[in-house]
């Protein structure tokens, strides 16, 4: 039997469009993240995500760079949401993340963002992707419920820097299928140096946590043998340790269990402010990914993939072109092969 996302009955009941209400009135006054801003971003205030009430797309695409499960012979169709509740300072999107008074030409309406996610699976993606969406819920949903109404069926991608509210995304319960979060630090005061974001790891595990809680550590595969539910816990491996990967991966084998799904990367490389930034104005060397491939051996943590050490290469959007931002690799099927093996 085909996978059937479960946003279609909550459509169809109604649901969703009273969760739509509900996420579109905490706008009036911004607690759709931890920042819990407090700006009425329905009349036109700027919250700490530089963003308003219209959803800002800097790109929408078919992309090969996610991980081969869900990546497929068609891509996943991405959907590059403008601006962010973090200021990463070696953002490698900074392009759109970081860059508001540009990308406030790139607000939509409510109707042109569901028309893109039926663009994206009319060209024969195997899911929706929302990139970098957590400050743009509210919108999301309201889109997904028009979207179904037309006629989209594919399964939702959450793919975000875990800096969520719980409280949101038990909203988004039976809404998203696969929760793709990237836990980046283990240590609070790192996240505040780099990321420019109170209590990053605090936030971020109880985040996970609920994401776990909807979804399950299993993953669901479809009969095409991809994705279609479950949990991918994101893990860039920092030069420095600044990630404090050993504190991210313990938290996780020992609070979600060491048969969780993992996706290892390799891809950090200096850009934006990190080029001028001490600690991380350099590439990963190799022997720092290696203790951190040894530390999941000895975790006990199997499941999921590494990316090739050579990652960097290929992952570097290219945000001036927004037709084809990774025309470097990672929009075309080659790039595949980055991924490695599993874990």
């Amino acid at each position: 039997m085909s996978f059937v996302p479960a946003y279609i009955a909550l459509h169809r009941s109604g649901e969703l469009a009273a969760r739509a209400r509900v996420l579109h009135g905490m706008l009036g006054a911004c607690t759709i993240c931890p920042h819990l801003c407090g700006n009425n971003r329905l009349q036109g205030e700027i919250a700490r995500c530089y963003s308003a009430a219209l959803p800002v797309v800097s790109a929408y695409t078919p992309h090969f760079g996610e991980e081969p499960a869900l990546v497929g012979t068609h891509g996943v169709g991405n959907i590059f949401f403008g601006n962010c509740n973090l200021r990463c300072v070696y953002c490698q999107n900074y392009l759109i993340s970081q860059n508001h008074r540009e990308e406030r030409k790139n607000e939509v309406s409510i109707d042109r963002l569901a028309g893109m996610m039926i663009e994206l699976q009319e060209k024969g993606c195997h899911s929706i992707g929302l990139v970098s969406p957590t400050h743009f819920v509210p919108q999301i949903v309201q889109a997904v419920d028009t979207a179904a109404r037309r006629g989209l069926a594919l399964p939702l991608i959450y793919n975000t820097n875990a800096y969520d509210a719980p409280d949101v995304l038990r909203l988004l319960d039976g809404v998203i299928d696969i929760y793709l979060p990237d836990l980046k630090y283990g240590d609070d005061a790192m996240g505040r140096e780099f990321s420019k974001v109170d209590s990053y790891a605090l936030h971020a595990r109880r985040a996970v946590a609920e994401m776990h809680r909807q979804v399950g550590g299993t993953l669901v595969t479809g009969e095409d043998g991809l994705v279609k539910r479950g949990l991918i816990i994101r893990h860039l491996v920092l030069p420095n340790d600044i990630a404090a990967s050993a504190e991210t991966l313990t938290w996780i084998r020992d609070t979600l269990g060491p048969d969780t799904t993992l996706s290892l990367m390799a891809q950090y490389f200096p850009t934006h402010r990190a080029l001028t930034t001490p600690l991380l104005d350099r590439k990963l060397r190799a022997g720092e990914y290696v203790r951190v491939l040894e530390m999941l051996e000895r975790l006990g943590m199997e499941n999921g993939w590494a990316q090739e050490f050579e990652a960097s290469d290929y992952y570097r959007p290219e945000f001036e072109d927004r037709d084809r931002p990774f025309k470097g690799g990672a929009d075309n099927e080659t790039v595949e092969q980055s991924q490695g093996e599993g874990t």
